[in-house]
């Protein structure tokens, strides 16, 4: 009983704060910079309790109450340690970040919490009723941030375009549940898996109709081909903070539901290789494209989100389905995150207030004025174009040479043809930063928090370089 209480804590501590932090802040008990340090405290210490919880294997928490909704695992608590650090971060960078953008509310935090929570609960959900519930959770919150800023039209359009968008792909997922119910009788995983194992994948056509309907779901949220078209907008409506938080603990969230239904049994994934090697092939290629011709940096950085969706891709259709670990998947979901967070909380004190620096021509002789932005900027865009000796090189290693073990040469190639053009974009900031002089001081009125988590993040770049994983 204890031991389950102690894997679910995390989920509690986090749960138990994003309800404190809403209340707080109904009766106006809590200012606006104190529910930032709150928040962030309620996910350090989550991050706490997650790190220290021992496994001894895949467990069931409290299976007779819960009924085997969820599972956690190493995979799922990795999982969780990367949403977990960053909402942290998110919550630190946007501390500075409302102090020059005024339409910041406490409310604001309780939602990054309540997001938080439902990521978690996707993470460990091993029933297909609570994995809706939970990406309801986090798509309800993030909803409501993408609009944060009332005032802003292009935030309105994001966030119809977003809503309009989730809607249908939760009605694709409850459609997906109904049908895989009415074929097996059951949404739990272990009862998908056993069906499958018994009678193969394509025995039960609703069964191959509700899996359809649900990986199409999952496609849309980490923004796959030909799901895509979404992305760029809604990213550049959103604010600084909130676009950081969704192109990292969203995708990580998203991708560990996805590999773990997926990775139920050899069958059900062997079913879905051939379409996922050609939609990864897109995927990359088709964000490349996007990216190349934005002169915008939000929608640059949110193309790019597409291309590493890509190579998340390809490491699931590289890693086995028989001795899944999900370690390759993971360690480049922690390098692309802290790349991404960086270069995120970098712009939440640089754009200014309003966001008005935010194209690439804005940022010309930024190295001149603020060395160490500028540095740090640039080690995150070398993460992400896989330069060594970042994460991001190791984290595209790791997915290369999992791929070229799996058979999968092809896809090896084309990856590393991806990354390659994906230089272009990446230089062409660092070129306007270094090799222009500037037009500005770039003087803003942050706080040090977004600052010193732009630094904490340019050395974990180099920190995760150095931790070896298991093919």
């Amino acid at each position: 009983m204890n031991h389950d209480f102690l894997l679910l804590l995390p989920v509690i501590i986090v749960g138990a704060g994003a309800v404190l932090l809403m209340l707080r802040a109904a009766f106006g008990k809590l200012a606006l910079d104190s529910a930032s340090v709150v928040c962030m405290c309620i996910f350090g210490l989550a991050f706490a309790a997650q790190a220290c919880s021992a496994l001894a294997g895949p467990e069931v928490p409290f299976k007779a109450a819960f009924n085997g909704m969820l599972m956690v695992t190493d995979f799922t608590r990795v999982a969780g340690l990367i949403i977990l650090g960053c909402g942290f971060f998110t919550a630190m960078s946007s501390r500075s970040y409302f102090k020059e953008n005024r339409f910041g509310l406490e409310e604001y935090y309780s939602l990054i919490t309540f997001a938080a929570f439902g990521m978690l609960l996707l993470t460990m959900s091993h029933e297909l009723m609570t994995a809706f519930i939970s990406l309801e959770i986090m798509s309800l919150s993030i909803y409501i941030l993408v609009g944060f800023n009332r005032r802003c039209v292009t935030c309105a359009e994001a966030v119809l375009k977003y809503l309009m968008l989730g809607a249908f792909t939760g009605g694709f997922f409850a459609m997906g549940t109904a049908l895989i119910y009415g074929g097996l009788k059951s949404t739990k995983f272990e009862v998908i898996a056993s069906a499958v194992a018994t009678h193969g994948f394509l025995h039960t056509p609703a069964l191959v109709g509700g899996a359809f309907f649900i990986i199409f779901a999952f496609l849309f949220k980490v923004a796959a081909f030909p799901f895509h078209a979404w992305v760029v907008d809604v990213y550049d409506g959103s604010s600084i903070p909130v676009t950081g938080f969704m192109a990292t603990a969203l995708k990580t969230a998203v991708f560990a539901i996805f590999a773990n239904f997926l990775m139920l049994d050899p069958g059900l994934k062997g079913a879905w290789v051939t379409y996922l090697f050609y939609i990864s092939i897109l995927t990359m290629f088709g964000g490349n494209l996007i990216a190349i011709g934005q002169g915008s940096i939000k929608r640059m950085l949110a193309a790019s989100g597409i291309v590493h969706t890509g190579y998340l891709l390809i490491a699931l259709v590289a890693v086995s389905a028989d001795r899944f670990t999900g370690s390759v998947i993971l360690y480049y979901l922690a390098a692309y995150s802290v790349s991404t967070l960086g270069i995120f909380a970098a712009l939440s004190y640089l754009s200014g207030a309003g966001e008005v620096r935010s194209q690439f021509e804005d940022f010309k002789g930024l190295a001149r004025t603020r060395p160490y932005s500028a540095a740090a900027i640039t080690i995150f865009l070398l993460s992400m174009a896989g330069i060594p000796p970042t994460a991001g090189f190791m984290g595209k290693f790791y997915v290369i040479t999992s791929a070229i073990q799996a058979g999968q040469v092809t896809l090896a190639v084309l990856g590393i043809v991806s990354s390659i053009l994906s230089m272009w974009y990446y230089l062409r900031l660092i070129i306007n930063m270094y090799f222009h002089d500037a037009h500005e001081s770039f003087e803003s009125e942050c706080t040090v928090f977004a600052p010193a988590c732009t630094l904490i993040l340019a050395v974990a770049v180099f920190a995760i370089s150095l931790y070896p994983i298991t093919l």
